[in-house]
């Protein structure tokens, strides 16, 4: 199964930004053990000085998981961040936005595209880049029916719902064509994180997992 497979067939990637290397282990087994295999380790761009964190993060989680969890990097804005994902060993690359140049190199080095836009213009100008999927961001803001909306007259684009999606809404973006859903904060809860509370996010993953099937 391809990495493009993989997330089209699983639909749910757990979004983590804001965490040092140490926790990571045990929140990708809480994950797992939920159903969830999918998870994205983001750069944060205010904090430089964290980038080498985030490509370790990714690189432990990858090596912990081998061949149960596909490991992505988020928020990537630079080929600089690009090539420290893919030495850490990413599959697949998020954006919040759209750049062409970006998007092409991604592809470039064999790695799954995944860039953010939000208009008509911008969906179908990624996609045109070489986007394997188009993430739609903010989704909880736009709306189910604005996802639905967008897929008539861009039907053969793929659309992945991100930004304010929550355990009682998923199913209403997967019905609307979403292919799949980035969750964040909802899912990977900084307090159950910090205090080891395993077992509530991994209840929390397995209810995303029933709704994405």
């Amino acid at each position: 199964m391809t990495a493009m497979e993989w997330v089209l067939a699983r639909k749910v990637i757990a979004i983590v930004r804001g965490f040092s290397p140490e926790p990571m282990l045990g929140l990708a087994d809480a994950l797992y053990a939920g159903g969830i295999d999918l998870m994205e380790i983001t750069f944060d761009q205010a904090k430089p000085e964290t980038w080498k964190d985030t490509a370790l993060a990714i690189k432990a989680i990858r090596c912990h998981m081998e061949g149960k969890m596909l490991v992505g990097a988020g928020t990537v804005l630079t080929q600089e961040q690009l090539k420290m994902a893919a030495d850490a060993g990413a599959k697949y690359i998020i954006t919040p936005n759209t750049n062409p140049a970006l998007i092409r190199k991604v592809k470039d080095m064999g790695l799954v595209a995944l860039p953010g836009a939000m208009t008509p213009s911008e969906i179908q100008a990624a996609y045109e880049a070489g986007a394997d999927a188009v993430k739609l961001f903010p989704a909880g803001n736009l709306g189910p029916t604005y996802v639905k909306a967008v897929r008539a007259p861009l039907s053969h684009i793929p659309l992945l719902g991100v930004g304010g999606i929550t355990e009682k809404n998923a199913a209403d973006f997967l019905s609307a064509g979403c292919c799949g859903l980035g969750v964040g904060g909802n899912l990977v809860n900084k307090e159950w994180i910090l205090a080891g509370q395993w077992s509530q996010i991994t209840e929390l993953a397995a209810e995303y997992r029933k709704v994405a099937g």
